[in-house]
């Protein structure tokens, strides 16, 4: 069975001159169980699309594996109630698994729920290679309003984050949707492990603030910046510093603020095609 993304649902609208009936367009969510070789590691409240996407990001994003290559196989089973996504990894790092098991289990946006010891929520980061991608002040200055052209389920329901992927002088080349906004970043993650893109050849961009846990899985995706509509908080300042990624936020009307590693943010101007 396949779940929709979204419903139309009635409601009332009640406004200073009266109540009327409406109808309105609505996201779609549903537990989706994260299997691996048998055992839930997690189980997240997503919108019911682009689960491969989602199971391959999270994968990475997590540390569980370190590339795609480490996943050897994947089903994606659908029940009336929710969603398994099962995959089976390969045998090296299946017995890591087992031997690091943790459960997790969060709602929509809570990145830390679940999380059993004050050591795995602030768990070592790989830090980015300072040669990463280097983007022009008007590829980040665009980025934010680049990536809401491509976000259909937010334009039906005024509802959904987005993440996309920004390559230097090309734009927004990818993104994908989610009620939560790090569901959104890890289907990002895995759609571009799926294509065998690299990303440490661009940028991250979020239409969401900017916490700690975003940080951690820009860091274990390998990607070099992120790019957010809204605002960092200081502790994903600090993460994004130790981790060398460069962090541009409040990007919208043309400017940004300018954080950690600025170095690879250019002053000068590219054309996006």
């Amino acid at each position: 069975m396949a779940h929709p993304l979204s419903r139309s649902l009635p409601g009332e609208a009640v406004h200073p001159d009266g109540r009327f009936k409406v109808a309105r367009t609505l996201p779609e969510e549903v537990p989706v169980a994260l299997v691996f070789d048998g055992t839930t590691q997690a189980v997240m409240m997503a919108t019911p699309g682009d689960i491969a996407d989602f199971a391959v990001g999270f994968s990475i994003s997590e540390g569980i594996v370190g590339a795609i290559a480490e996943i050897a196989d994947f089903q994606e089973v659908a029940h009336e109630r929710g969603i398994e996504a099962r995959l089976w990894l390969r045998a090296d790092r299946s017995k890591e698994l087992r031997a690091r098991r943790r459960a997790m289990a969060g709602p929509v946006g809570c990145g830390l729920c679940g999380i059993d010891s004050l050591d795995q929520a602030l768990r070592p980061l790989p830090r980015i290679s300072a040669s990463g991608a280097y983007l022009s002040r008007g590829d980040v200055a665009r980025a934010v309003d680049a990536l809401s052209g491509q976000q259909p389920l937010r334009d039906q329901t005024r509802a959904t984050h987005a993440a996309g992927f920004l390559l230097p002088g090309r734009g927004v080349v990818l993104a994908r949707e989610d009620v939560g906004r790090h569901n959104a970043l890890d289907k990002l993650i895995g759609a571009l492990a799926r294509a065998g893109t690299d990303p440490s050849a661009g940028a991250f961009v979020l239409t969401s603030r900017l916490s700690m846990e975003l940080v951690q899985k820009c860091a274990f995706a390998g990607c070099p910046a992120l790019v957010a509509a809204s605002a960092p908080t200081a502790a994903a300042l600090r993460l994004a510093e130790d981790a060398g990624i460069t962090v541009a936020a409040f990007s919208r009307g043309g400017g940004f603020d300018l954080y950690a590693h600025p170095q690879r943010i250019l002053s000068g101007e590219t054309d996006v095609a």
